[in-house]
Protein backbone atom coordinates (compact mmCIF):
# COMPACT_ATOMS: atom_id res chain seq x y z
CA UNK A 1 0.00 0.00 0.00
CA UNK A 2 1.38 3.58 -0.80
CA UNK A 3 1.09 5.74 2.78
CA UNK A 4 0.07 8.90 0.90
CA UNK A 5 -1.99 11.60 2.99
CA UNK A 6 -4.03 12.89 0.19
CA UNK A 7 -3.19 14.10 -4.20
CA UNK A 8 -3.59 17.79 -5.74
CA UNK A 9 -3.54 18.20 -9.10
CA UNK A 10 -1.68 21.24 -10.17
CA UNK A 11 -2.59 23.05 -13.66
CA UNK A 12 -0.08 25.78 -13.33
CA UNK A 13 2.93 27.27 -11.12
CA UNK A 14 0.93 29.51 -9.16
CA UNK A 15 -1.43 26.29 -8.08
CA UNK A 16 1.79 24.89 -7.36
CA UNK A 17 3.00 27.33 -4.82
CA UNK A 18 -0.92 27.96 -3.54
CA UNK A 19 -0.77 24.13 -2.25
CA UNK A 20 2.06 23.80 -0.79
CA UNK A 21 2.30 27.40 0.68
CA UNK A 22 -1.29 25.69 2.60
CA UNK A 23 0.83 22.22 3.11
CA UNK A 24 3.96 22.47 3.99
CA UNK A 25 5.39 19.34 3.80
CA UNK A 26 3.55 17.81 0.53
CA UNK A 27 5.67 16.08 -1.64
CA UNK A 28 6.05 17.23 -5.54
CA UNK A 29 5.36 14.59 -8.03
CA UNK A 30 5.79 14.17 -11.69
CA UNK A 31 6.38 11.00 -13.63
CA UNK A 32 6.47 9.01 -10.31
CA UNK A 33 8.93 6.42 -10.68
CA UNK A 34 11.39 7.20 -7.79
CA UNK A 35 8.57 8.94 -5.94
CA UNK A 36 6.00 6.20 -5.70
CA UNK A 37 8.51 3.18 -5.23
CA UNK A 38 10.12 5.47 -2.02
CA UNK A 39 6.30 6.08 -0.86
CA UNK A 40 5.73 2.69 -1.19
CA UNK A 41 8.99 1.92 0.93
CA UNK A 42 7.82 3.86 3.50
CA UNK A 43 10.69 6.70 2.99
CA UNK A 44 10.01 9.50 5.83
CA UNK A 45 10.26 11.89 2.70
CA UNK A 46 7.50 10.57 1.08
CA UNK A 47 5.11 8.30 2.54
CA UNK A 48 2.74 9.87 4.93
CA UNK A 49 3.12 13.51 3.26
CA UNK A 50 0.21 14.82 0.50
CA UNK A 51 1.19 14.88 -3.64
CA UNK A 52 1.11 17.35 -5.85
CA UNK A 53 1.23 15.88 -9.13
CA UNK A 54 2.39 19.08 -12.17
CA UNK A 55 2.33 16.83 -15.38
CA UNK A 56 -0.65 19.33 -16.71
CA UNK A 57 1.61 22.59 -16.45
CA UNK A 58 2.09 22.70 -20.01
CA UNK A 59 4.85 25.56 -20.38
CA UNK A 60 7.28 22.76 -18.46
CA UNK A 61 6.68 20.22 -21.16
CA UNK A 62 8.12 22.89 -23.85
CA UNK A 63 11.95 21.80 -26.49
CA UNK A 64 12.86 25.44 -27.49
CA UNK A 65 15.75 27.56 -28.30
CA UNK A 66 15.69 31.18 -27.07
CA UNK A 67 16.61 34.46 -28.37
CA UNK A 68 20.08 33.67 -27.54
CA UNK A 69 20.25 30.20 -28.90
CA UNK A 70 20.01 28.16 -25.65
CA UNK A 71 18.62 25.48 -25.64
CA UNK A 72 16.00 24.96 -22.78
CA UNK A 73 14.06 22.08 -21.96
CA UNK A 74 11.38 21.61 -20.02
CA UNK A 75 11.75 19.70 -16.60
CA UNK A 76 8.28 17.56 -17.59
CA UNK A 77 10.08 15.94 -20.85
CA UNK A 78 10.03 12.44 -20.27
CA UNK A 79 13.18 10.58 -21.29
CA UNK A 80 11.39 9.36 -24.52
CA UNK A 81 10.85 12.76 -25.46
CA UNK A 82 13.76 13.95 -24.91
CA UNK A 83 15.68 11.05 -26.75
CA UNK A 84 13.35 11.57 -29.77
CA UNK A 85 13.34 16.05 -29.92
CA UNK A 86 14.75 16.82 -33.06
CA UNK A 87 16.58 19.76 -31.52
CA UNK A 88 17.93 18.01 -29.11
CA UNK A 89 19.38 15.77 -31.38
CA UNK A 90 20.85 18.81 -33.39
CA UNK A 91 22.30 20.24 -30.58
CA UNK A 92 23.11 18.08 -27.60
CA UNK A 93 23.29 14.59 -29.21
CA UNK A 94 25.15 12.84 -26.04
CA UNK A 95 21.81 13.94 -23.93
CA UNK A 96 19.45 12.08 -26.26
CA UNK A 97 21.84 8.63 -26.21
CA UNK A 98 21.86 8.81 -22.39
CA UNK A 99 18.69 9.14 -21.53
CA UNK A 100 17.45 6.21 -24.02
CA UNK A 101 19.84 3.79 -21.82
CA UNK A 102 17.53 4.73 -18.93
CA UNK A 103 15.64 1.90 -17.15
CA UNK A 104 12.78 -0.11 -20.08
CA UNK A 105 10.58 1.17 -22.36
CA UNK A 106 7.93 1.62 -19.90
CA UNK A 107 10.48 3.89 -17.46
CA UNK A 108 11.79 5.93 -20.21
CA UNK A 109 7.93 6.61 -21.39
CA UNK A 110 6.87 7.87 -18.02
CA UNK A 111 9.95 9.13 -16.53
CA UNK A 112 10.95 12.66 -16.32
CA UNK A 113 14.51 14.09 -17.03
CA UNK A 114 13.75 17.03 -14.16
CA UNK A 115 12.87 14.03 -11.82
CA UNK A 116 15.90 12.25 -12.90
CA UNK A 117 17.97 15.50 -12.08
CA UNK A 118 15.95 16.44 -8.28
CA UNK A 119 16.20 12.80 -7.18
CA UNK A 120 20.15 13.74 -6.75
CA UNK A 121 21.35 10.10 -7.69
CA UNK A 122 24.83 10.18 -8.70
CA UNK A 123 23.80 7.16 -11.37
CA UNK A 124 21.03 8.76 -12.77
CA UNK A 125 21.85 8.92 -16.77
CA UNK A 126 20.66 12.32 -17.86
CA UNK A 127 23.22 14.04 -14.86
CA UNK A 128 26.85 13.23 -16.47
CA UNK A 129 26.01 14.56 -19.81
CA UNK A 130 24.18 17.65 -18.37
CA UNK A 131 27.40 18.10 -16.22
CA UNK A 132 29.41 18.15 -19.42
CA UNK A 133 27.00 20.72 -21.21
CA UNK A 134 27.40 22.72 -18.20
CA UNK A 135 23.61 22.90 -17.70
CA UNK A 136 21.72 25.59 -15.74
CA UNK A 137 18.67 24.81 -13.95
CA UNK A 138 16.11 27.28 -13.76
CA UNK A 139 14.34 26.96 -10.42
CA UNK A 140 10.91 28.68 -9.76
CA UNK A 141 9.64 29.99 -6.13
CA UNK A 142 6.69 32.29 -4.92
CA UNK A 143 10.20 34.50 -4.05
CA UNK A 144 10.70 34.75 -8.05
CA UNK A 145 13.50 32.41 -10.80
CA UNK A 146 17.19 31.66 -10.13
CA UNK A 147 19.39 29.91 -12.42
CA UNK A 148 21.92 27.54 -10.64
CA UNK A 149 24.65 25.66 -12.49
CA UNK A 150 24.00 21.88 -12.02
CA UNK A 151 27.10 21.00 -10.68
CA UNK A 152 26.52 23.60 -7.58
CA UNK A 153 22.92 21.76 -7.26
CA UNK A 154 23.96 18.37 -6.41
CA UNK A 155 25.57 18.61 -3.03
CA UNK A 156 25.68 14.86 -1.59
CA UNK A 157 24.63 11.46 -2.63
CA UNK A 158 20.44 12.42 -2.78
CA UNK A 159 21.02 15.42 -1.62
CA UNK A 160 20.28 18.61 -4.12
CA UNK A 161 19.86 22.44 -3.33
CA UNK A 162 16.14 22.23 -3.50
CA UNK A 163 14.22 23.99 -0.62
CA UNK A 164 10.43 23.45 0.10
CA UNK A 165 8.57 25.75 -2.14
CA UNK A 166 10.78 25.71 -5.01
CA UNK A 167 10.52 23.77 -8.57
CA UNK A 168 13.00 22.87 -11.13
CA UNK A 169 11.17 24.57 -14.21
CA UNK A 170 13.67 24.40 -17.08
CA UNK A 171 16.91 23.08 -17.98
CA UNK A 172 18.74 25.37 -20.06
CA UNK A 173 22.41 24.70 -21.92
CA UNK A 174 23.70 27.69 -23.60
CA UNK A 175 24.79 28.03 -27.54
CA UNK A 176 28.36 28.39 -26.31
CA UNK A 177 28.54 25.07 -24.30
CA UNK A 178 27.37 22.95 -27.10
CA UNK A 179 28.33 24.37 -30.71
CA UNK A 180 30.82 22.66 -32.24
CA UNK A 181 31.17 19.63 -29.60
CA UNK A 182 31.11 16.20 -30.52
CA UNK A 183 30.30 13.52 -27.71
CA UNK A 184 29.84 10.12 -26.66
CA UNK A 185 28.15 8.58 -23.67
CA UNK A 186 28.88 5.28 -21.62
CA UNK A 187 27.18 3.43 -19.15
CA UNK A 188 29.33 0.72 -17.84
CA UNK A 189 26.63 -2.42 -16.62
CA UNK A 190 26.45 -5.57 -15.60
CA UNK A 191 23.15 -5.59 -18.62
CA UNK A 192 22.56 -4.35 -21.56
CA UNK A 193 19.10 -3.13 -20.62
CA UNK A 194 17.20 -2.53 -17.61
CA UNK A 195 19.89 -1.62 -15.12
CA UNK A 196 21.91 0.78 -13.35
CA UNK A 197 25.48 1.45 -13.60
CA UNK A 198 28.58 0.46 -12.21
CA UNK A 199 30.27 3.51 -13.80
CA UNK A 200 29.02 5.88 -16.32
CA UNK A 201 30.95 8.57 -18.32
CA UNK A 202 29.64 11.38 -20.75
CA UNK A 203 32.79 13.31 -22.66
CA UNK A 204 32.63 15.94 -24.99
CA UNK A 205 35.55 17.12 -27.04
CA UNK A 206 36.11 20.32 -29.73
CA UNK A 207 38.82 19.36 -31.58
CA UNK A 208 40.65 21.41 -34.81
CA UNK A 209 43.30 19.63 -36.88
CA UNK A 210 43.17 16.82 -34.01
CA UNK A 211 44.43 19.14 -31.45
CA UNK A 212 42.05 19.64 -28.62
CA UNK A 213 41.07 22.51 -27.97
CA UNK A 214 38.32 21.59 -24.95
CA UNK A 215 37.70 18.62 -23.51
CA UNK A 216 34.74 17.75 -20.81
CA UNK A 217 34.46 14.52 -18.69
CA UNK A 218 32.21 13.93 -16.33
CA UNK A 219 31.85 10.11 -14.43
CA UNK A 220 28.77 8.89 -12.85
CA UNK A 221 28.90 6.54 -9.92
CA UNK A 222 32.77 7.82 -9.41
CA UNK A 223 31.97 9.45 -6.11
CA UNK A 224 28.50 11.05 -4.46
CA UNK A 225 27.70 13.16 -7.27
CA UNK A 226 28.42 13.18 -10.66
CA UNK A 227 31.83 14.48 -10.98
CA UNK A 228 34.01 16.59 -13.58
CA UNK A 229 37.40 15.50 -14.25
CA UNK A 230 39.44 18.68 -14.41
CA UNK A 231 42.72 17.91 -13.75
CA UNK A 232 42.09 15.78 -16.92
CA UNK A 233 40.42 18.47 -18.71
CA UNK A 234 43.23 21.01 -18.05
CA UNK A 235 45.91 18.27 -19.21
CA UNK A 236 44.05 17.71 -22.87
CA UNK A 237 43.48 21.17 -24.08
CA UNK A 238 45.66 22.13 -26.72
CA UNK A 239 47.31 18.67 -26.79
CA UNK A 240 47.50 16.60 -29.98
CA UNK A 241 45.22 13.52 -30.43
CA UNK A 242 46.85 9.97 -30.28
CA UNK A 243 47.04 6.78 -28.44
CA UNK A 244 49.40 8.14 -25.86
CA UNK A 245 47.70 11.10 -24.85
CA UNK A 246 44.28 9.29 -24.94
CA UNK A 247 45.87 6.96 -22.20
CA UNK A 248 47.14 9.70 -20.07
CA UNK A 249 43.64 11.54 -20.09
CA UNK A 250 42.41 8.25 -18.52
CA UNK A 251 45.32 8.14 -15.95
CA UNK A 252 44.71 11.75 -14.79
CA UNK A 253 41.14 11.53 -14.12
CA UNK A 254 42.22 8.88 -11.26
CA UNK A 255 43.27 12.62 -9.71
CA UNK A 256 40.00 13.60 -9.36
CA UNK A 257 37.29 10.81 -8.72
CA UNK A 258 36.04 9.27 -5.68
CA UNK A 259 35.19 5.90 -6.61
CA UNK A 260 34.67 3.15 -3.50
CA UNK A 261 33.67 -0.50 -3.43
CA UNK A 262 29.78 -1.69 -3.54
CA UNK A 263 27.89 -4.55 -3.99
CA UNK A 264 27.87 -3.55 -7.85
CA UNK A 265 31.40 -3.03 -8.39
CA UNK A 266 35.07 -2.73 -6.41
CA UNK A 267 37.03 0.34 -5.99
CA UNK A 268 39.96 -1.28 -7.90
CA UNK A 269 37.56 -2.11 -11.12
CA UNK A 270 35.71 1.33 -11.31
CA UNK A 271 39.17 2.89 -11.38
CA UNK A 272 40.55 0.85 -13.89
CA UNK A 273 37.41 2.10 -15.70
CA UNK A 274 37.85 5.60 -15.25
CA UNK A 275 41.49 4.79 -17.59
CA UNK A 276 39.78 3.68 -19.85
CA UNK A 277 36.32 4.89 -20.75
CA UNK A 278 37.22 8.32 -21.80
CA UNK A 279 39.45 7.26 -24.20
CA UNK A 280 37.41 5.41 -25.76
CA UNK A 281 34.54 7.99 -25.60
CA UNK A 282 37.05 10.42 -27.52
CA UNK A 283 37.23 7.85 -30.01
CA UNK A 284 33.66 7.23 -30.51
CA UNK A 285 32.51 10.69 -30.57
CA UNK A 286 35.58 11.85 -33.33
CA UNK A 287 34.18 8.44 -35.41
CA UNK A 288 30.85 8.05 -34.73
CA UNK A 289 30.55 5.51 -37.90
CA UNK A 290 32.95 3.18 -36.36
Amino acid sequence: MFDIVGYHEAKSLEEVFQITKKEEDARIVAGGTDVLIKAREGNEDFAGHSLVGITQITEMHDIYLDTNETLVIGALNTFTEIEKSPLVNKHTPMLSQAVSLVGGPQTRHVGTIGGNICNGATSADSAPSLFAYNALLEIHSVSGVKNVPIADFYKGAGWVDLTPGEILVNIKITKENYEAYLGNYTKFAQRHALDIANLSCATLIKENNNFIEDLRICFGVAGPTPRRMQSAENYAKGKKISDDILQQIGVKCLEDVRTRNSWRASKEYRDHLVTILPGRNIVSALNPNI
